[in-house]
């Protein structure tokens, strides 16, 4: 019997991918959590019917969300993680010896309990001596919090269930207040080429230009994400992500990286004009 996982893109568009076996179901308080093995994307994390992560392409996401801040300031010791409890950008994040401290909330521990048990290749950093887990409201997190962060990562799910408070500017304006004066904010933004998503892009790079005196949005392709094309925000108190880079400091790190490069960094900045137009429009 052939078992097919679907994901609907649009009310028109479908993707699918065969299904070797499904491995792990379960419905927290807060959404319903599958993994599923592929055929073609390995070991695959769904959440309420979307694709998460998937074992084959998962590492284009995880550098890019990571390694471009870390490339503008390389001085960051003390980072925020809000969501990712899959693992990935704790993982990346540890790479570097000069953080000092990795503090990760995750609202639902189901997610840290299914990928630490079936994502061990997203998941293997997360015992590092440097990361904090704490399982709670990512949005109160940042509210009470009184300690500064030199980078925060909103790795976050679509803004719908427990995401959806992680795209407003009262979350936005927290994460500025607890970030130092070199700060920077990354977050998931979304994808520009269909209507829905590109709406929620459109809205959170608006509300983000309104806290933050520098806001770009970058750009990856990453095959099993719908259309393929997606957008991360960059958010600075300070640095700007093209002209404050430094190429050849970040290189000197020495990390192996597959996806994110020097050339990438800059390339990525350069959007298609039909992702600036809509930008622009809204500013």
């Amino acid at each position: 019997m052939d078992l097919w996982f679907t994901e609907d893109h649009t009310e028109y568009v479908k993707f699918s991918m065969k299904v070797k076996e499904h491995l792990f179901s379960t419905k927290s308080k807060f959404q319903k959590i599958d993994v599923i093995d592929t055929y073609e994307f390995g070991r695959v994390l769904v959440i309420d019917g979307y694709l998460m992560v998937t074992e084959k392409d998962e590492f284009i996401y995880h550098d890019m969300i990571t390694h471009v801040a870390m490339a503008v300031n390389p001085d960051i010791k003390n980072v925020l993680v809000i969501g990712g409890g899959d693992g990935g950008v704790v993982r990346e994040l540890t790479r570097y010896s000069s953080i000092e401290k990795i503090d990760m909330v995750e609202i639902d521990g189901e997610v840290v309990h299914a990928a630490k048990k079936y994502l061990d290749f997203t998941s293997n950093k997360l015992d590092d001596e440097r990361v904090t887990l704490y399982i709670e409201d990512g949005i109160k997190f940042v509210k009470d919090k009184k300690a500064l962060y030199d980078l925060i990562i909103v790795d976050s799910t679509d803004p719908i269930g427990p995401g959806e408070g992680l795209f407003t500017t009262k979350f936005y304006k927290d994460c500025y207040r607890i970030l130092t004066d070199k700060g920077i904010l990354i977050n998931q933004n979304e994808s520009p080429y269909y209507a829905d998503t590109a709406e929620q892009m459109i809205k959170a790079t608006k509300k983000l230009r309104k806290v933050f005196p520098i806001v770009e949005v970058f750009q990856c392709h990453l095959p099993t994400y719908a259309s393929g094309h997606w957008i991360l925000g960059f958010s600075s108190k300070k640095f700007h992500p093209t002209r404050d880079f430094n190429g050849e400091r970040w290189r000197q790190i020495g990390l192996d990286t597959k996806y994110y490069n020097t050339n990438i960094h800059l390339g990525s900045f350069a959007l298609p004009t039909y992702v600036n137009k809509m930008l622009e429009a809204e500013t």
